[in-house]
């Protein structure tokens, strides 16, 4: 194709990224960081090598004892099981899960039916639209398919995997996710929307009606500062009725803005107004995209950068008390370096980078207003280190409080949630790690009342939902009597991801 991949990453990073479902092969849990394109993947660790390595040699043990093929095996519960041993094996015993999980079927699909029905309300999902024609995944280097996964030339590489009916199938049939909120980006160029904001609200409306319940909520996107903003601002509130809002305070995520679209979250004279209106429409969640940045921020996006810590948060969330403002990603900015070395100054200082100063805000400053959402940034620090992950979750609930952090999985991007589901069900934070910082809240069993909270209930508190009616309606909706008849048919999860992966080096 003659168009270049834009939007999202440079043309150097391009160079040194593939699509991610043209990865090596087809693992229930990522073997290396999968980008959603707003930030630059490293390349795969030898440690993950060694996850990969044992996910197969353990899936063909295990899959030969209940008479499957090792790509159907790790589509099942014990096979799922079967990534969290090799990366307990390879990082220490951060997960919660058996050998018994991975070797008996019985055992694994039993407790996955035990979890089923847990209450998951992730924020922050997307798709494309119909339209949609920067097709970046499907203009990369076609290479992953000659050297890593053969099989993918099989079926069409077509950017249907990115749109409507996938979305549908990976999050609400192939995941235990039983609500989502559907979101947006902004981008200098309008075309590079994935949806825009009357086709969020349309989506929400026909998920909606076909489910016989309220299983989609929808953001608006705002572009604070922008010619007629608070015109679309005043059409949403109107016409759209969004559940929450959702803004880019760094104006565009693909590249440093070059048309003065960043903003900031405390500026009285451009941002306030809206935060007026928001108020008296009673639409009082702005959801704000924080972090991800690329390694080298400082110098690529000079002068842009600092729009996308938390800077800005405590000074507006003190202004508005009537408002809530839940930070996507945490502000983390991705392991783009050896995820050790991250690891390592952490446990020294304990700090991490804009996500320790986001969860800091709330003793700081007083406020409880401020909430952390994990999307990203946990699904990719899980991938590359888990301890890590287990530091950034962990410092989350002790230092902001499990009450004020909330599940999103940037799906439909990494493919099925289920995966980053089963991430938060199993992980612990060390005990070595809370007893040096102090910590004293543990994450707890998978349907712990904390984990719970992260899941669903925090969210359910902002977006007016009462989770014991709301699973009622839900259990037998005709979603859940499709994703009934999808299970009995014997449909499993395609452990595919969406979005990119650094190239292997030794690959030209």
């Amino acid at each position: 194709m003659s168009e270049k991949p834009t939007g999202w990453l440079s043309d150097d990073e391009i160079t040194r990224v593939a699509p991610a479902d043209e990865a090596a092969f087809d693992a229930p849990v990522p073997t290396q960081i999968v980008s959603n394109g707003e930030f630059n993947p490293m390349p795969q660790t030898e440690d993950q090598r060694r996850v990969e390595a044992l996910v197969k040699s353990l899936g063909d043990r295990f899959a030969s004892r209940q008479g499957l093929e090792r790509r159907d095996f790790l589509r099942t519960a014990s096979g799922m099981a079967t990534a969290f041993l090799a990366m307990n094996q390879v990082f220490g015993p951060v997960w919660d899960v058996s050998e018994a999980e991975a070797a008996d079927r019985d055992v694994a699909d039993a407790r996955a039916r035990g979890l089923s029905g847990q209450f998951i309300f992730d924020v922050q999902t997307h798709f494309v639209r119909d339209d949609y024609t920067r097709e970046r995944i499907l203009n990369l280097a076609k290479y992953a398919a000659e050297h890593w996964n053969p099989a993918l030339k099989k079926s069409p590489m077509t950017i249907a995997r990115m749109k409507f009916e996938n979305y549908l199938r990976e999050v609400f049939m192939d995941s235990d996710t039983k609500l989502a909120l559907l979101s947006s980006a902004t981008f200098d160029n309008p075309d590079y929307y994935f949806l825009f904001n009357d086709q969020i609200r349309d989506a929400r409306s026909l998920v909606n009606s076909v489910a016989g319940s309220k299983r989609l909520f929808a953001h608006t996107v705002i572009s604070p500062g922008q010619p007629g903003w608070l015109d679309e601002v005043d059409k949403a509130i109107e016409e759209y009725k969004p559940d929450s809002w959702k803004g880019y305070t760094t104006g565009d995520p693909s590249f440093p803005t070059k048309s003065g679209s960043a903003w900031r979250l405390d500026d009285e004279k451009v941002v306030y107004p809206f935060y007026e209106k928001a108020v008296k429409a009673g639409i009082t969640t702005i959801c704000i995209h924080k972090g991800l940045m690329p390694r080298d921020y400082e110098q690529s996006w000079k002068d842009v950068w600092q729009y996308a810590t938390v800077w800005d948060v405590a000074k507006a969330a003190k202004d508005w008390p009537q408002l809530n403002f839940v930070i996507y990603h945490s502000a983390m900015r991705p392991l783009l370096e050896k995820p050790d070395l991250e690891l390592a100054e952490f446990e020294k200082s304990g700090w991490i980078r804009w996500s320790t100063d986001l969860a800091r805000i709330p003793a700081e400053h007083g406020l409880t207003n401020v909430y952390a959402e994990i999307g990203s940034a946990f699904a990719n620090s899980a991938v590359a280190s888990p301890r890590f992950c287990a530091a950034f979750l962990g410092q989350l609930v002790n230092e902001m409080g499990a009450d004020h952090v909330l599940w999103g999985t940037d799906s439909v991007w990494y493919g099925s949630p289920q995966w980053q589901i089963e991430a938060l069900r199993r992980l612990e934070i060390p005990e070595d790690m809370a007893k040096r910082h102090g910590w004293k809240t543990q994450l707890g069993a998978a349907d712990g009342e904390l984990k719970r909270k992260i899941f669903g209930l925090n969210a359910a508190k902002l977006y007016k939902v009462k989770p014991e009616s709301a699973y009622a309606s839900l259990k037998d909706d005709h979603l859940a009597e499709m994703k009934r008849r999808w299970v009995a048919a014997g449909e499993l999860r395609s452990n595919r991801t969406y979005g990119y992966v650094a190239k292997d080096p030794g690959i030209a």
